[in-house]
């Protein structure tokens, strides 16, 4: 069975945490998901930088643009990969934009996740009919799960046939907004996350953009699965020291 299958059976309140591959430093990667892990995180979602990361806040842009100019790429990022599992037990998502995935070649990325040991990825900008029609077996084929993003527009019938197509969970969407926005749960917020609650998915629920502290992302978690926390760990490790930057920051979550 897939690790995030496994995860979703066994756990509530689920904290999967978000952070660019080689940042703050290019060697990071390996580090700051064994340290993640150890200090309680229960999934991590390890971004790839693109040139233009059109829904993301401007932390997380400028964290992709520093390891792009230290050379950051998919291929050097599967060769950091290489001994995962030697490191961590927890599952493991990659999430990028989809210009690299096709430029990398959908078969070869899709091997290379497998060979590493991810578990899924989250692609926001690829199409589900593309999805469906092109990759679906590619990834099914590797063992990988692919996340859909909900958000509070997405109609009742594209959320059901995102469920039909999803064998790990669902990311809901806060906002529209880009990410690093502060989670409000107002009157149409709650609204929305109370009618996706409602419709009784088949999948598990995550819900990422603006949770940054343990208000947040308990509130996220009386709708939901649990959260998903980016640029506030994205910003709490920008000057480096990470072991007490990541010990400091999850002992909000995990105290």
């Amino acid at each position: 069975m897939n690790r995030i299958k496994e995860l979703f059976e066994k756990k509530k309140n689920i904290l999967s945490i978000y952070y660019t591959a080689g940042y703050p430093n290019i060697s990071d990667t390996i580090e700051i998901a064994e340290l993640l892990e150890k200090h309680g995180a229960d999934m991590l979602e390890i971004g790839f930088p693109y040139s233009d990361p059109v829904a993301d806040g401007p932390v997380i842009q400028a964290s992709s643009k520093q390891s792009l100019d230290q050379g950051m790429t998919l291929k050097v990022l599967f060769e950091q990969l290489k001994d995962l599992r030697k490191h961590v037990k927890i599952p493991v998502l990659l999430m990028g934009y989809v210009n690299p995935v096709l430029q990398f070649g959908v078969e070869n990325f899709c091997n290379a996740c497998a060979e590493v040991g991810v578990d899924g990825c989250i692609v926001p900008d690829l199409p589900m009919v593309e999805y469906e029609e092109f990759y679906k077996g590619c990834f099914e084929e590797h063992n990988l799960s692919n996340v859909f993003l909900i958000t509070p527009q997405t109609a009742d019938e594209r959320i059901h046939k995102i469920d039909g197509l999803t064998n790990g969970f669902i990311y809901l969407l806060s906002s529209s907004a880009t990410t690093g926005k502060n989670l409000e749960v107002g009157d149409t917020t709650a609204q929305y996350f109370g009618r996706i609650k409602a419709m009784n998915l088949k999948n598990p629920t995550m819900i990422g953009f603006g949770i940054s502290d343990r208000k947040t992302f308990d509130k996220a978690c009386s709708y939901a699965n649990g959260a998903i926390i980016g640029t506030a760990f994205v910003k709490a490790i920008e000057n480096g020291n990470l072991e007490e930057s990541v010990s400091n920051f999850m002992k909000e979550f995990k105290g």
